[in-house]
């Protein structure tokens, strides 16, 4: 007997054997997002946690922000095109890259804290940190949509007979076998149901709207990460213990999306991996969290010696006081050398003692947080009051209560002719110049700037023409203003651009800078000056013992009219470096420099800083 032939119609249809989803149709797209939110929130950590203790460690945070930026969103596009070399297991992929990413990222302020002690600053470090971490969240979002493609593929085929294992075939019993025909028993081509009216199949994976809800919830949290580190990390945890906890989120938020919905994608070998891997990662980070407090102070140990008195970390920045107790301590602000406890008499004299030659009844103070350039001014006993326009109550804090502070400044913070205000200082002239002293917007006689070197961030704003526009606003008739301008040698052109910063606010500047590998304990400038000086870059751990001598660039300025005259007033006892004769030479000094600078300065302004 001759059997019939074999056709497609003949033949017979295999028992409905459901294909079994990564997970029950309907559950991922909301936790996916949800993961989206929280991975991205750490994601963004990371950059600020980087750009942070960069700015902090190596300085200028304006150059380090655009690097940590620009190079982790370059890596970023790196880390999507690797990507593609995961999707075919986008669910084990996913989860071992949030664990890498978790352990790079949330260990990354702790490697870099750790080079800057042991190695010193180091651009290097920075940079690749950011390349590993940019590559790692660029790899998320195109892992993530293969798993949502995936699972939402299979919910489109999840009920009824479209999960039997003939609709991906496009055999008769699939959703394609029982779609419409033609009289000739074929589906109708696109063409024809157009010509008959009918709406085209409903796409079951919707690309566009996936791509729109995965960058909506990357943005979103974005914004809380970015909240959450300034508001809550910082102040609560501190830069290394938080980016820890921050990585061991990141972990648990991935690895937990994909041993829970996407479990049945991984075989025991993946799943016993990534249990693994994230196993391992937090417990290193939790390791590391318990013995942050340890770490720091061996970095600190590292940095500055074993001679830390004090260490604060203020609602602004790291103060630490270095030294012996009962002699001239060292302060420090973030890193940086502000007041050498052996000299720093000599760039407060200089600073202080120009602008007091005429009268300096009422003096503002802006900056000198440590009172030390208050100490100066209330040598005078003609001065009837003194506000200090400091932005760290910190600072002040410390001032007052340390006893070699305290006694470094002459206690001056208990003297009653000082009032301090905790405010920004640009803040402070802008409000008017209050004095706070019951003198309403009584004007000054004396404007001191002891404020940070002006190639800092804050310099920006600190050393622009509007400042000192402002600044003109509270001096008093024949009143004078003094700021430090950074090292006039080493600096020229930054030093010439503050003069020509004061002078395009109106001001006749007088420039003098004191060169201290000369100087002299009876005014005849003959001592000889060691250390490292304030506002300096170099590292803490060399600031006892010997070193360079001080380049300290001033500017002297009255507001119209002629420039100040450059001498002394009288005052008992007398400066310990400073004559007349010194002041001469510290004058022709910062005008030797000038040919040395830019021969057209611009002055630097809010819109356009040139420090």
């Amino acid at each position: 007997m001759i059997d019939p032939p074999v056709t497609l119609s003949t033949l017979p249809r295999p028992p409905r054997q459901a294909v079994r989803p990564p997970v029950r149709p309907g559950a991922v797209r909301y936790p996916v997002l949800a993961v989206v939110f929280v991975c991205s929130a750490c994601g963004l950590v990371y950059e600020l946690e980087l750009v942070a203790l960069a700015s902090y460690l190596i300085g200028d945070s304006v150059t380090q922000a655009s690097v940590v930026l620009s190079v982790m969103v370059f890596a970023m596009g790196i880390g999507s095109l690797l990507a593609k070399r995961l999707r075919c297991r986008a669910a084990v992929g996913f989860g071992m890259l949030e664990a890498g990413l978790a352990l790079v990222g949330g260990g990354s302020a702790m490697a870099l804290y750790a080079a800057f002690a042991w190695l010193g600053p180091s651009q290097y470090v920075l940079v690749a940190f950011s390349l590993a971490i940019g590559v790692l969240i660029g790899a998320e979002i195109p892992l993530l949509m293969s798993l949502i493609q995936r699972a939402e593929t299979v919910r489109s085929r999840g009920a009824g007979a479209e999960g039997s294992l003939a609709a991906p075939l496009g055999m008769p019993g699939g959703r394609r076998g029982r779609r419409r025909r033609t009289g000739r028993g074929w589906p109708l081509t696109p063409r024809a149901r157009a010509r008959r009216g009918a709406r085209p199949p409903k796409d079951p994976y919707d690309a566009a709207g996936t791509v729109a809800d995965l960058f909506a919830a990357d943005y979103v949290g974005a914004l809380a990460g970015g909240l959450a580190f300034p508001f809550l990390l910082l102040p609560w945890l501190g830069q290394l213990t938080g980016a820890l906890v921050t990585g061991a989120v990141n972990a648990l938020a991935g690895g937990g999306l994909v041993l829970w919905l996407f479990r049945h994608d991984l075989t025991p070998r993946a799943r016993k991996l990534l249990i693994g891997a994230n196993v391992f990662v937090l417990a290193l980070l939790g390791t590391a969290t318990v013995l942050a407090d340890p770490f720091e102070q061996a970095a600190r140990r590292a940095v500055y010696g074993d001679r830390i008195l004090v260490a604060v970390r203020t609602d602004f920045q790291e103060v630490v006081v270095t030294g012996r107790r009962g002699s001239p301590p060292d302060l420090f602000l973030d890193g940086r050398l502000w007041a050498d406890g052996r000299d720093e008499y000599r760039y407060h004299e200089a600073l202080v003692h120009p602008a007091m030659n005429g009268r300096h009844a009422r003096v503002l103070i802006l900056g000198g947080g440590d009172g030390l350039a208050a100490r100066e001014v209330l040598r005078y006993p003609d001065v009837r009051s003194v506000t200090v326009v400091e932005r760290d109550p910190g600072v002040v804090r410390l001032a007052r209560t340390d006893p070699d502070l305290a006694a470094l400044n002459g206690r001056a913070f208990r003297d009653r002719r000082v009032t301090v205000a905790y405010e920004d200082a640009f803040r402070r002239l802008r409000a008017g110049g209050g004095t706070g002293d019951g003198g309403g917007g009584a004007r000054y006689d004396v404007v001191i700037c002891d404020l940070p070197d002006p190639t800092t961030t804050d310099g920006t704003t600190l050393y622009s023409e509007e400042f000192y526009g402002l600044a003109a606003g509270v001096l008093a008739d024949g009143g004078r203003l003094v700021t430090h301008a950074g090292p006039a040698v080493a600096r020229p052109g930054t030093y010439w651009t503050v003069d020509a910063s004061l002078r395009a606010a109106g001001f006749a500047t007088r420039p003098y800078d004191m060169d201290t590998g000369t100087g002299t304990g009876d005014g005849d400038g003959t001592e000889t000056g060691t250390g490292t000086g304030p506002r300096t870059t170099a590292r803490a751990g060399t600031a006892s013992g010997s070193g360079p001598a001080k380049d300290w660039g001033f500017l002297l300025a009255a507001y119209g009219g002629r420039a100040p005259g450059l001498g002394l007033a009288a005052v008992v006892p007398r400066p310990r470096s400073l004559s007349p004769a010194v002041l001469a030479t510290a004058a022709s000094r910062a005008e030797r420099t000038r040919a040395r600078a830019p021969r057209r300065l611009s002055p630097s302004t809010l819109v356009h800083p040139r420090y």
